[in-house]
């Protein structure tokens, strides 16, 4: 399916600023990046972009179901290309000492989820878990300072 085609299926028109934005985030590595992340990246990629439409469009996305906003640290949002809600579902790891983000994925966990919402009546539409903490490398650093 084409770029211009995933917009469309999930009705939004294909403009050019939404397929390159789009398109971007599809071959990045990084998956939670700040819309001046993206904008940055985007600059050093001479994909010009202004930064006010990189925040719109990624609010279109979001309504769509395009991205997932993650609000890990604070009020700073964080942008995560989704997938069909329950596909691909992972929670995330969090330091924050240098904000590095690891996704897992652990059956028990959900399992638990499920158990719990059920022994309060709660019928689960959707979960975010994040956990904050220090990853190795700023644990190692702490001990070290």
């Amino acid at each position: 399916m084409t770029t211009s085609e995933a917009l469309r299926k999930v009705g939004l028109k294909a403009t050019l600023p939404r397929i390159k934005i789009f398109e971007f985030l599809q071959r990045i590595e990084e998956r939670h990046l700040s819309a001046e992340n993206i904008y940055q990246a985007m600059l050093a990629d001479h994909e010009e972009v202004g930064l006010a439409t990189i925040y719109r469009v990624l609010t279109q996305f979001e309504a769509a179901g395009l991205v997932i906003r993650h609000h890990f640290e604070g009020d700073r949002s964080l942008f995560e290309l989704g997938t069909n809600k329950g596909a691909n579902h992972h929670d995330h790891l969090v330091c924050i000492g240098c904000g590095t983000i690891q996704e897992f994925f652990d059956e028990v966990i959900e399992q638990t989820q499920i158990e719990v919402a059920k022994r309060f009546g709660y019928k689960i539409i959707d979960h975010n878990l994040h956990i904050q903490g220090l990853c190795g490398s700023c644990q190692e650093a702490a001990e070290k300072g």
